[in-house]
Formats: structure tokens, C-alpha cells, sequence
């Protein structure tokens, strides 16, 4: 059994730094041309540059998208951008379109090249002919099943690494290639600008009525005829691992800092434990209910996944309060506001390879050491006790669906 590889989204070098010091082994990012992404941060020439610095500097390997299929004034352009991510450094570039892909090989010689999903490999002869053509992995499709993933591990070149989708957002359409947003919204799915309009609620309005709108109900709470859940496999690792996969990939580029540190840190802990037959510390497969998401599913891995009716609400129990800037040996914990919180109130703190633990909101002092009792500003800086020690960039969170907790 081969320890899978653990990647993590990079929509913007904040985010970056947090899957990165979460322990991911590797990171995906994209320039601000030729990515899946528009509406991620991104990365300037200059921020890229940065960015593969700071992940190879805690041995984090960088690889950037490039899988948009471009048109023919963007080819035109492709070469001196694969040129400079390879000068950068980038360790593997991710793409779907064939020129490109021909490209890459010409001038980013010392990038290796992986096939995106977006090319929905769905068989090992197809896998094998990209793997001919000069790839050294493959994302499949996500509507793959585990059985059929072991068998493409089996007939497929023992080199040729393949990767999937392990955590994140679902599509409708068959491996993301959407024509919906495109139609309703003049935004392209294909070229990274996807207005997501499956999350949409609808109505039914009959041809020859025009203006009346009829409810379509699949129950009580409405209709959600293009809803997808959020696929979760954390409790399937070792399935994973036995199929034959290299790697492990979490969706979530245009998702918050937050979402990349906890989520990334949830599945380090998790991978490190079934790899090394430890059983599984409940606490970090609790970790990915505390970010963002719809109801979590297992894809296409254990069989189809079937509609599901019940809602398209995103869970939001949990938000982040504050980030640890530095913390000194008596747990003084000079702190950065993300969202505002009162003195008293329960909070949690977890970090790089801190173990979640609860703190009392309290003793709070602001930048001249007045007691503060409600840090309110954005991004303001105040020290906050913790009772211990704990690693800058660990964060500070609550509950704030009290019922749930």
C-alpha cells in the first residue's frame, strides 16, 4: 500500500501558506491566465514566483493549472507563459487541452505534466495514451468508481501516477464540463467563470403562461432538481490507498484560508494514521465538520451516489474569529480579527499539528494593553491568554449554531 499524496487548493498565497503549513505535500495554484479559477485570487508573475519559494521551502511541491482550452489568440500567448512557470520553479503543470499539453513539453521542459479531470479519463486505455504522449499522471473523472479505478491501476504503467478528487464541491455535469452557466449567465463554466447556477432555486412556467410561475416540490422544503452534495472520502482512506491511488485531492480553490488549513489538516492527520495502521483519532475526522459545506457524500467511490432532495444549504455551524500572529511560552497569543466576538465567549483553537482544544474568551488587551472586551475592528490586532503555547497561523474559532453544539 502506497501513502497517498495530499493536495490542496492555493487560491491566493494566504491561502497557500495555510495548506501548506496544515501539511499538504503539495498545493495547486493558477496564474491569472489559462486556469479552471477566474474568481480565485490567483497568482501574479511575481506572486508565483513567491508562491513556489515558500512551498518548496517547507518541501511542498507547486503545481499550477493550465487547463482552460484556449482559442487561437491564446495559444498565441502560451509559450512565453509556460516558459516563465518553468523558470519559476513549478514542479507539474495541470492540463486538458492537447496543444497545450504539446507546448508544456516544449517550453516547460522541467515541469512534469498532468491530464486535468477536465479531460474525463474514465478507462485505462485512455490513460495509458496520455501517459504514451509524455504525462506522468492522470486526474480521473469523478464519476469513477473504486473498482474501476483498481482496474486502471492494474492495466495502466506502473509509472503513470493517478490522482482524484477526495474532499469538495461536486458538479451536475459530467467531470465539470458545464454549459449551464454559460447559457443562463453569459459566464463560461469551461473558462473558469462558473456561476454556479445548479445551486439555483427554480420554478416551472409553461409556454403559453407566460409570468406564472409554478412550484416544482420534491417536498416540504422545495425543489432542488440540480443538486449535488459535497463529496467527503476521510473515512475511506485506506480504500483509497488500496485502489491504487498517488494522490489525493482536495477542490477548493476559491474557497477561504480557513477551509484550506482545516480541511488540509483533517486529512494529514488522517492519511499519517491509516498509513501507519494507528486507528483514526476521531477528532480530526470531526475537524471537516467545522468548515463550510453541503452535505457531505462519497461521490461516485462506493457506487452512485443517487439524487439527493433534502436541501442545497451550505452548513455553516463554525466560523473563524481570529489567527494567531505569534505566541510566547506562557500562551500571551498576539491574535489578528477575522469576525467579531465578545469577552466569555466559547471558542476553539487548532493549528499545525495542534490538536483542537476550547478556550473562555478572556483578559483581552489591545495594542496599547488596554482590557478589551470586544474586539470589533476589521483585522485589528489584540493579545488574547490561551493557557499554552501554540504555533503562529493557528486559528481561533466558535459555534455559532448553538444548537449544534
Amino acid at each position: 500500500m502506497k501513502k497517498l499524496e495530499l493536495l490542496s487548493p492555493a487560491g491566493d498565497m494566504e491561502r497557500l501558506q495555510m495548506a501548506v503549513l496544515y501539511g499538504a505535500d503539495a498545493v495547486y495554484l493558477a496564474g491569472t491566465s489559462f486556469g479552471m479559477r477566474s474568481f480565485a485570487g490567483n497568482f501574479s508573475p511575481e506572486e508565483l514566483v513567491q508562491a513556489v519559494k515558500f512551498a518548496h521551502s517547507h518541501h511542498v511541491k507547486c503545481h499550477v493549472t493550465v487547463n482552460t482550452m484556449p482559442r487561437n489568440d491564446e495559444v498565441a500567448r502560451l509559450p512565453e507563459y509556460l516558459q516563465q512557470l518553468d523558470d519559476a520553479g513549478v514542479d507539474a503543470l495541470i492540463l486538458a487541452d492537447l496543444g497545450a499539453f504539446s507546448l508544456a513539453g516544449k517550453y516547460a521542459s522541467h515541469c512534469q505534466r498532468h491530464i486535468s479531470t477536465q479531460q474525463s479519463i474514465g478507462n485505462y486505455e485512455c490513460a495509458q495514451a496520455w501517459f504514451d504522449l509524455g504525462a506522468s499522471r492522470v486526474v480521473l473523472a469523478r464519476e469513477l468508481s473504486l473498482k474501476e479505478i483498481s482496474t486502471i491501476r492494474q492495466k495502466v504503467d506502473p509509472q503513470l501516477e493517478i490522482e482524484t478528487f477526495g474532499h469538495g464541491a461536486m458538479c451536475v455535469s459530467y467531470s465539470g464540463r458545464c454549459l449551464l452557466s454559460n447559457y443562463m449567465t453569459g459566464r463560461d463554466a469551461n473558462r473558469g467563470a462558473c456561476a454556479q447556477p445548479c445551486r439555483y432555486q427554480y420554478a416551472l412556467m409553461e409556454e403559453k403562461r407566460p409570468g406564472e410561475y409554478f412550484p416544482v416540490f420534491e417536498d416540504e422544503k422545495g425543489t432542488y432538481i440540480l443538486n449535488s452534495r459535497d463529496m467527503c472520502t476521510i473515512d475511506h482512506l485506506k480504500e483509497l490507498m488500496d485502489a491504487g491511488i498517488d494522490c489525493i485531492k482536495i477542490e477548493g480553490r476559491a474557497k477561504s484560508a480557513y477551509y484550506a488549513a482545516i480541511v488540509t489538516g483533517a486529512y494529514r492527520h488522517c492519511i499519517d494514521d491509516v498509513f501507519a495502521g494507528r486507528t483514526v483519532d476521531p477528532v480530526w475526522r470531526d475537524e471537516v465538520e467545522h468548515v463550510s459545506h453541503r452535505i457531505y457524500s462519497t461521490g461516485f467511490y462506493l457506487g452512485e451516489p443517487g439524487q439527493y432532495v433534502e436541501n442545497s444549504r451550505y452548513i455553516r455551524d463554525w466560523q473563524i474569529c481570529a489567527k494567531v500572529i505569534s505566541c510566547d511560552e506562557q500562551g500571551n497569543a498576539l491574535c489578528r480579527l477575522n469576525n467579531k466576538f465578545r469577552a466569555g465567549d466559547a471558542l476553539e483553537v487548532v493549528g499545525p499539528d495542534l490538536r483542537p482544544f476550547p478556550i473562555l474568551a478572556a483578559n483581552m488587551t489591545d495594542s496599547e494593553g488596554n482590557p478589551l472586551e470586544e474586539p470589533r475592528q476589521p483585522q485589528m490586532e489584540f493579545t488574547l491568554p490561551l493557557g499554552k503555547q501554540v504555533p503562529a497561523n493557528s486559528i481561533l474559532r466558535r459555534c455559532v449554531d448553538l444548537s449544534a453544539k
